[in-house]
């Protein structure tokens, strides 16, 4: 059967991949940030999934808001790179795994989580900057990615409880496909950061690394916080971080395994207005 080895938490800021498509890495500003992937890198490497199954959110590019699915799986065979207004990055074609997708999204369902199936679908820095950020530049991504699409851009948006949960029947699904496969989540967005109003460029560290010490120890209970904690403790744009409750959800331990190992962890600030936060667990 498929198996669930890892997950990886990273933030998917659109500025990351500017400083990459421009060869900025190395710039005083950006070179402490990119520093904190160089582990990953090899890690990813030494850890090569079959496919990753990527929890993200759209940015009014696949879905404008005459159409915003709460939940939405890719599960078509390739994903182009979207153009944002400036263009589609210069990142390769994300090759998708439609038998995997399509095994999910039946299970899944069946588990009573409503999903929007996508049959075509462009994706943004949402899904390539944490491609770029743990593959480097590659001519193409080294394993297939199935696309997750999950709604933190108009409310209502999904709960911390209902996203763990969700982590829950993935799991289960990617453990009842027929076919050996190593499978990696990864969980994208956030930390702390608003990008309007009064409080714009927001950064919260206590929050954040605290957020990271109770994903690590105490997901079950980080998934009870309300929306309205999130918001008011890391910015409008923080609420994305619930999204790195479905790839919690999805590791053993909170199924009985064992705890996860801690890999790696890093945060910075600032990239760009943004806190950025990474950690990688393994099963």
């Amino acid at each position: 059967m498929a198996k669930i080895t890892a997950s990886v938490f990273t933030s998917h800021v659109p500025a990351i991949g500017a400083a990459l498509d421009l060869g900025k890495t190395t710039e005083p500003y950006w070179a402490p940030l990119f520093a904190g992937y160089d582990y990953s890198k090899q890690w990813l490497r030494d850890n090569p999934p079959d496919v990753v199954f990527l929890v993200f959110n759209d940015h009014a590019t696949a879905f404008s808001l005459d159409m915003i699915p709460t939940f939405a799986i890719g599960t078509a065979a390739e994903f182009k790179p979207a153009d944002e207004g400036w263009g589609p990055r210069p990142v390769p074609m994300v090759m998708g795994h439609a038998d995997l997708a399509s095994h999910i999204a039946q299970s899944v369902i069946q588990d009573d989580f409503d999903l929007t199936i996508v049959n075509k679908m462009d994706v943004d820095h949402g899904l390539t900057v944490p491609l770029s950020l743990m593959c480097g530049q590659p001519a193409a991504w080294p394993c297939p990615v199935i696309p997750f699409a999950v709604n933190v851009v108009q409310y209502p948006v999904p709960s911390g409880r209902r996203c763990f949960m969700l982590g829950q029947a993935i799991r289960r699904a990617v453990e009842s496909f027929d076919q050996n496969l190593n499978v990696q989540i990864w969980g994208t967005g956030g930390m702390s950061h608003q990008l309007q109003g009064p409080r714009a460029g927001l950064i919260n560290r206590d929050f954040d690394n605290d957020f990271l010490d109770r994903l690590i120890a105490d997901p079950a209970g980080l998934a009870g916080m309300p929306h309205i904690d999130y918001v008011r403790e890391a910015g409008s744009e923080g609420i994305e971080l619930v999204m790195w409750l479905i790839a919690r959800g999805a590791m053993a331990d909170v199924a009985g395994g064992t705890p996860p190992k801690v890999k790696h962890r890093f945060y910075h600030v600032p990239a760009s207005n943004t806190a950025v936060g990474h950690l990688i667990l393994e099963n």
